[in-house]
Formats: C-alpha cells, structure tokens, sequence
C-alpha cells in the first residue's frame, strides 16, 4: 500500500555551506547582490498573488519536482499554502537547499513537503496509489507519454485540474514565427509524445491546462544551456557558432515559468488552454554568447562561425541550441493569464552564474573536444 511520507530537510550541498550572506536569490524576496554585473533593475511591483483560504488550500501533486523547474515551483505552491506531494522514484534527495536560500527558509519549507515513492512507469500502482490519496490538482513536469498519463487520471476521477509541462518543441518548424499557440504541430517532432498527452487530456474531458516553454535557463538547469557558454567563458576560449550566429532564438527564465504555472492554478481563463512561456525578447546565437560574457563579468568572447555539415562530431552534440530560428509568442500568457516575465536576458543570466556556475557548481564538466575540431580546422583554413 503506498503511503505519504513526510520528508526530513536533506544537508546542504557543500558547495552551497560557503555562500556568502548577501549573495541571496530574488525568489526568496532578497535582492541579489554581486559585484560582477551592476543591471538597473526596475523596482518590482507587488504581484497578484493567488489568494489562499482555508477552502481555496489544494492538496496537490507534482509527477516528478526534485530537479530544476519542480524545486521552484514546489516553493511557490508552499508559500501559497497548499499541501504538496512529490511523486518520485526515491532515487534522488526529495528535497535540495537552493543556492543562497537561508537555512530556515529550506527547513520551513522540507518540513512541508510530503512524498509518494513509485514509478510512474508502473501504472498499477499509479491507479491504486494516487486513488488512495486523492489529489485535487496535478502538476506533471516530467511526463513525456500519453499512455503515463492515463493511470493519473483513472485514480483521480474527481480532479480539479491537470496542469502538464509540454514544450515549444511541438510546433512544426516554419518560415513565419514567432510561433503562436494555434500554429501548426508537428506529430513527428521528438516532442510528439508530449502533443499526444495534450490531445489525451482534451479528449478525456478533463479540466487541463498546458505550458510550452521554449529554452529554459537559471540556477541548477540540468540542460548545459548557458553552461555550455560559461565553461569556455570562464576557460577563455573561442566560442564555436554554426553558421551565420544570426540565428534567434529565445530563453526564459526557470523563475518566470515556475510564476506561469502558478497563475494556471485555478483560473477559469486558463481551463484547457496552451500557453507558450519564455522571455520577453529574441536574441541571436552570437548575441547570447555576448550576453553570457555579461552576465558573467568576462570580456566579450571570441566568436568563430563554422559549418556544421563540413564536420562529423559522432554522437557529440557541438552546440547546444536546434541551429535554425526558434522563438515564441507569449502574448497570450501576458494577455490572459496577466503574467509577465520578471527577467531580461542578462540579469536572467547573471542570476544563474551567481546562484550557481560562478560559485563552482555545475551539471556537466566541460568537454572541448568539438570545439578542438572546429577551431582546428579554422587555423588550417586561416593559415
């Protein structure tokens, strides 16, 4: 019989113990401090926060959460007042100290947070489980089949609201951008899982809603997104870009899409509704390795173009965003939902080097073997 388990508050990661006191997150209400990038940062307006009685308290579930978008949003919804459960494998620590978040902070906030143990994969005891503790709103981040979903909703009859992370990744590729909600998918994309969750949810009746953000960003991103370009900022190399470095593309902050979700949560407007979430603006590949160089305090970087069809990089991926134009609209979200994003580009980025790569922390040790490739070549042609 699967039970709730409340969950003792894990150590701190070591390299978090040596923060400085006045390097603190904007998401736990303190301005972040560095000395590195000085941003004129607008004064931030109070937000309309989701407005929380005794009968609006949800008890609510999130399929997956111990990672990146999932320990943001877990936050929120706790501060929110609801009872939140996460449904993992226990493989990893249900609970994380977020850098430059105060150890009461993390202890008030593990305190509450409750987990269910199981395989998602295992859709007998998804059923049985879920249907024994019952849950008035889902939250799944890191659904990608159709068929994961069904249990969940077979062993949640009564469910409020069922809130999926999808992806942009879903639109069909298009000469005309940005893309917009109503653009045409792709049922080919490597994505298309996560459509066919969407079309299941909408032919099951259910009240859903689904955010499709395009790249995300910040602190303990597990995706080497603006890692790729700290680690041969902070190594003072060249930064290798296919073709042109024209290409645009988008990010948004993992902050800013924890906050959409939060303003899905029981809003009418957004019943069975789709919504990309990213950044306010488009910025080009070259511009993004500048913006990173900015972010991070480093000189503006070399940047050498090259072709990517003249080189065989095996299996190794030599640059970490799709090379073609790849953005969305968020007017929608803006315009319905009320929401807004609180970074720009660069004060996004300096966030995540401070709170994370620039204090010695990282996904994934930097690997210049492509890049060795290409610049080597470069030399040859140059010579």
């Amino acid at each position: 019989m699967a039970r709730l388990v409340a969950v003792q508050p894990q150590q701190r990661h070591p390299s978090f113990s040596l923060l400085p006191p006045s390097s603190l997150s904007d998401f736990n209400g303190t301005r972040l401090l560095h000395s590195q990038l000085q941003c004129k940062r607008r004064v931030s307006q109070p937000k309309v926060a989701l407005q929380v009685t005794a009968s609006s308290a949800k008890k609510i579930l999130i399929m997956g959460g111990t990672r990146f978008i999932g320990l943001f949003l877990s936050r929120l919804l706790v501060k929110e007042g609801h009872q939140v459960t996460l449904f993992t494998r226990g493989k990893a620590p249900i609970t994380q100290q977020l850098p430059g978040e105060s150890d009461k902070d993390y202890t008030d906030f593990a305190s509450k947070i409750l987990h269910l143990k199981g395989d998602r994969k295992d859709y007998v005891f998804v059923k049985s489980s879920l249907s024994a503790e019952g849950f008035d709103v889902v939250y799944d981040i890191n659904g990608r089949e159709a068929e994961e979903v069904v249990p969940i909703l077979e062993g949640l009859p009564k469910l409020e609201q069922y809130i999926y992370c999808s992806s942009a990744g879903v639109y069909l590729k298009s000469d005309q951008l940005p893309h917009f909600e109503t653009d045409t998918v792709d049922p080919k994309s490597r994505h298309k899982g996560k459509l066919e969750t969407e079309s299941l949810l909408e032919s099951k009746g259910v009240n859903w809603t689904s955010i499709r953000p395009v790249y995300i960003y910040g602190p303990l991103n597990y995706n080497p997104v603006e890692e790729w370009f700290f680690h041969r900022l902070k190594a003072g190399r060249p930064i290798p870009v296919p073709n042109s470095g024209i290409q645009i593309t988008q990010l948004g902050h993992v902050k800013d899409l924890a906050t959409a979700f939060i303003k899905v949560l029981g809003n009418e407007k957004a019943s069975k509704e789709v919504f990309n979430i990213s950044g306010e603006k488009y910025v080009t590949f070259d511009g993004l390795a500048k913006a990173c160089a900015k972010a991070g305090g480093f000189p503006e970087p070399e940047i050498v173009h090259y072709n990517p069809k003249e080189f065989d990089f095996g299996k190794k991926k030599a640059f970490p965003f799709r090379d073609q134009h790849f953005f969305a609209s968020i007017d929608k979200a803006k315009s319905v939902l009320g929401w807004k994003p609180e970074f720009d580009l660069v004060e996004g980025l300096a966030d995540s080097y401070n709170l994370d790569f620039g204090r010695g922390t990282f996904r994934k040790e930097a690997d210049f073997s492509t890049d060795d490739i290409i610049l080597g070549k470069s030399l040859v042609l140059q010579s």
